[in-house]
This record gives structure tokens, C-alpha cells and sequence, in this order.
């Protein structure tokens, strides 16, 4: 009897272990779950291994592990226009009342009228005239509130979402698994840094003081005997295209060792990425899915933008630099969050 019990422990053992291997495998989910298999995901699994094994000759210690990734159309969907710009269209309906005299000028008369390709016209003078409009005037607390309440409530005209749920699930498994192996992430974009600042810590674990970003001349003022920071309609500084490495250096301190872009403005970050004395991943994201969100270029024969646009050269200096090409169409499983409705 006493044998018997030894003998059923010792095939029960090893059928146990196994299955207590098995719900433990169950709970660590793969990284990268929403990425295809192939040589665009090895890319990124094979770069993390060697950057964080202090026997690899490519290894990064901790300190320097730092990322950077452009936001509009790289963590987030930027069509049919950048999520900033439909605030600020918005904003000008909701403060039309105020101003009378914008029924009659551009870039107000076809904003307020829904005119895309008038607003288009008005070229980036008319964008920016649109922004210092609705984005200044203000203190930046007051600013920050103005900015919640829109994303409360916005929701994106195709997919009936709200912008905060729009972001792309690969990437969202890239800043965890990098975060998860000791890297940095910041956001570096040209979009506004005090409206991204309001919701990135939400949408990407992203913190306020790791967002890189063009901003707008603040005041610092006496009002009703509180100090504020005003908003003046003037331009400080634009993280777009050459910026970014500026703004990497005065806010960061210390070059990336991986960049993550999707368009022409964020080239000089991936070279300046590339220079640096570590090994580096430098990534682009291609948007050549119009079934699940959109195709863009021109590149590749693509539709042209004027968001996030991507030239051809772009895409044939990734070739012949090495960098990786993130097919959005064959990459990846999954473009955004499963719902939580």
C-alpha cells in the first residue's frame, strides 16, 4: 500500500509541475501580442535582448535605455486630421460668438462652415492663425481644464470612438515592453505639448515631464493676487522636423537609443537617433491600411497628405539607412483597443 502511494506521487509530480508551468506561462501574456510574427517584431525583440544583457556587446545600461516616439500617426491615429486640429475647429465654434468678424475671414469663414478644402487653402498660416486663436488667452490651468473637457466628450467622425481610445494597440505593447526592460519612454511631437501633456499619462503610461513638444510663449502674471502662467499668441518653440533633435537635447539631456516616427517631420529624429555611439533601433510606421485606419504617403504610390506625410525619399533613406519599415497592413493583428463598450 505504502509502495502504491509512492509510485501514484511520483507520476503525479511531473504531470502536476507541467500544469503548474502551464498556468504560469498562461499569466505572463507574450510580448508584442498584436504584432504578426516576422522580421518587423524580431526587430524590436532581438534590439531589447541585446540592450539589456550586460554579456552582449550591445548592451545598454539603464541610465541611457531611452526612447522617443513621434505621437500623431505614430502612437495615435491622425486622420482625417491631426486630433489638435479638431480641437481647435471646435474651439472656434464654441468662441464664434465672441467673434463676429470671423464669419468673414479666412481661416475662421471656413472653418466655421466646415470647409475643409477652404481651411486646406489657408495652408499652415492658416492652421497656426487657428491655433494662437483658440489655444491663447488663457492660463495654462485654465487651458488644461478647456483641454479634458474636449476629450470627455470628442469623439473621432469614422470610428465613433473617443480620440483617447484610438490609440494603436502594438504600439501601446511597445512603450509597455520597453518600460518593462528598464527603457525611458518620452513623447517627442510637433504637436502642442500642453494639450498632449493632459492625456498622455491616460492613454500611454506616459508621464507630463517625459512629453517633448512645440509650445507657445507663457507669461508669468499677478492675477487677483495669484501668480498664473498666461498663454500669449506668440510661437516659443516647434518640435517638428529639425526641432526634435533640439528639443531631445534641451529636454531629455541624452540621446535615444531607439526612435519611433511615421512621417517626413520625424527624420532629423530618427538620424539623430541613428549617430549616436550605441547600437539603435530607428522605426517607421507605414500607413497602408485603409480597410482598419487609413492609407497615406505618397510613398510607396500612395495617397498624398497633408497629415503625416510621407515622402518617398523618407521611405527610401530607411531602406538604405537600415531602418525598419512597420507595415501597418501586414504587421500588425490588431490596430486599436478592443472596445469597452
Amino acid at each position: 500500500m505504502t509502495m502504491n502511494r509512492h509510485i501514484r506521487a511520483a507520476l503525479i509530480a511531473p504531470v502536476f509541475a507541467l500544469a503548474m508551468a502551464a498556468i504560469a506561462e498562461a499569466g505572463e501574456a507574450a510580448p508584442l501580442a498584436s504584432w504578426n510574427d516576422g522580421d518587423t517584431k524580431q526587430a524590436i525583440l532581438d534590439f531589447v535582448a541585446s540592450a539589456t544583457d550586460e554579456g552582449d556587446p550591445n548592451y545598454v545600461v539603464p541610465a541611457d535605455r531611452i526612447a522617443v516616439f513621434d505621437n500623431d500617426g505614430t502612437l495615435w491615429t491622425e486622420h482625417p486630421m491631426y486630433t489638435q486640429l479638431a480641437f481647435a475647429l471646435d474651439r472656434v465654434k464654441a468662441l464664434a460668438p465672441d467673434h463676429p468678424e470671423w464669419k468673414t475671414t479666412e481661416p475662421f469663414k471656413s472653418a466655421l462652415a466646415g470647409d475643409m478644402k477652404g481651411l486646406a487653402a489657408s495652408g499652415e498660416k492658416g492652421v497656426a492663425q487657428l491655433v494662437m486663436a483658440t489655444h491663447t488667452g488663457m492660463s495654462t490651468a485654465d487651458f488644461e481644464v478647456i483641454v479634458a473637457d474636449w476629450f470627455k466628450t470628442a469623439k473621432h467622425p469614422r470610428f465613433d470612438r473617443p480620440y483617447t481610445e484610438l490609440a494603436y494597440q502594438p504600439m501601446l505593447e511597445v512603450l509597455d515592453y520597453f518600460r518593462d526592460n528598464g527603457f525611458q519612454t518620452y513623447i517627442v511631437s510637433g504637436g502642442g505639448i500642453e494639450f498632449m501633456r493632459v492625456i498622455t499619462e491616460e492613454v500611454y503610461g506616459i508621464p507630463p515631464q517625459q512629453v517633448v513638444g512645440s509650445s507657445v510663449k507663457t507669461k508669468f502674471e499677478i492675477i487677483d493676487g495669484k501668480p498664473q502662467l498666461t498663454r500669449e499668441a506668440k510661437l516659443a518653440f516647434d518640435d517638428d522636423k529639425d526641432g526634435k533633435p533640439v528639443g531631445i537635447n534641451a529636454m531629455i539631456g541624452k540621446r535615444p537609443v531607439a526612435a519611433f516616427g511615421n512621417s517626413d517631420g520625424d527624420r532629423q529624429m530618427l538620424e539623430w537617433t541613428a549617430a549616436g555611439p550605441a547600437a539603435t533601433l530607428m522605426m517607421l510606421v507605414y500607413h497602408d491600411d485603409g480597410t482598419r485606419e487609413y492609407a497615406y504617403g505618397p510613398a510607396g504610390g500612395l495617397p498624398d497628405s497633408p497629415f503625416g506625410h510621407m515622402s518617398q525619399s523618407t521611405l527610401d533613406q530607411a531602406d538604405a539607412s537600415d531602418w525598419t519599415v512597420i507595415s501597418m497592413k501586414n504587421d500588425w493583428s490588431t490596430i486599436f483597443p478592443e472596445t469597452t463598450k
